[in-house]
């Protein structure tokens, strides 16, 4: 409805956020001036490249300041913040893990911003959660910096991708009810930890991140995998703490990341 109407009266721009307006998502006009919704990783790429980008052209960058993203939430924003020497917290999915960090920092560094795929998106110290009043202002305070270069949202998107390579997400939730569904769950774990993809789209496997590990990881124990390849693609794989589901996180990088994503779906939830 809110697209409509925006067609209605020519708007350049949708918002929505959730009913207690903590997530917020964007509808923006492509170059055929067709709505296209963003998904939470580019919004948060965008609100991170138009951030950090402003903060330098302001002098305000400087050193001990810092960017936080769940380790589901795309590689893209750890790209843009160490391109501007910005070092970047990855932490458990959940926004509380965000919040945990910022509160660590205190008087120590300064949390510029931070988001997760899932739509939650902060700036700044003073509200300590995702905050979809923040997120809503900053969008429109990134569409007029965009205005002033001639660009749309959607130009300022691609703008991010030809400095930083294209990228493509994609999520797959697994719905198994039941004690046989739990236990379903487990075994699914249990297999990718025994017998791990060698390669993802044709690129070797790199690297493979336990989070049952917590010694290596650095992070508190949680039932996660994470499969990297050297082209930059990235499937994470995690039980719902709240559903009875298990999710596959993809997250492919390059030209061709479109059909990558399609390979990556194949690869991990046929099994």
């Amino acid at each position: 409805m809110a697209i409509e109407r925006a067609d209605e009266v020519g708007a350049d721009i949708v918002l929505a956020t959730d009913p207690d307006a903590d997530r917020m998502g964007i509808a923006v006009r492509d170059n055929d001036g067709k709505m296209v919704l963003f998904n939470g990783n580019q919004t948060a790429s965008l609100m991170t490249y138009y951030i950090l980008n402003r903060r330098r052209e302001l002098g305000t960058l400087g050193e001990g300041k810092y960017v936080v993203k769940t380790i589901v939430t795309t590689e893209l924003i750890r790209e843009i913040a160490e391109s501007f020497g910005v070092p970047v917290y990855n932490v458990l999915t959940g926004f509380k893990y965000i919040a945990e960090v910022v509160k660590r920092n205190e008087g120590k560094a300064e949390f510029v911003c931070g988001g997760e795929e899932s739509y939650g998106f902060n700036v700044g110290e003073f509200v300590r959660d995702k905050d979809a009043q923040i997120a809503c202002s900053m969008v429109a305070e990134t569409a007029a910096w965009a205005a002033e270069q001639g660009l749309t949202l959607y130009q300022l998107m691609q703008k991010v991708y030809s400095e930083y390579g294209y990228r493509k997400e994609g999520l797959v939730s697994l719905v198994r009810k039941g004690k046989s569904g739990a236990e379903q769950i487990l075994a699914i774990m249990a297999g990718f930890r025994s017998n791990p993809p060698k390669q993802m789209c044709g690129s070797p496997v790199s690297r493979i991140v336990d989070y049952l590990e917590p010694e290596k990881t650095g992070q508190p124990s949680s039932n996660v995998l994470q499969f990297f390849d050297e082209a930059g693609d990235v499937v994470s794989i995690r039980p719902s703490g709240t559903e009875p589901k298990i999710k596959f996180y993809f997250g492919a990088k390059g030209a061709d990341a479109d059909s990558k994503i399609e390979s990556l779906k194949a690869l991990f939830v046929a099994q």
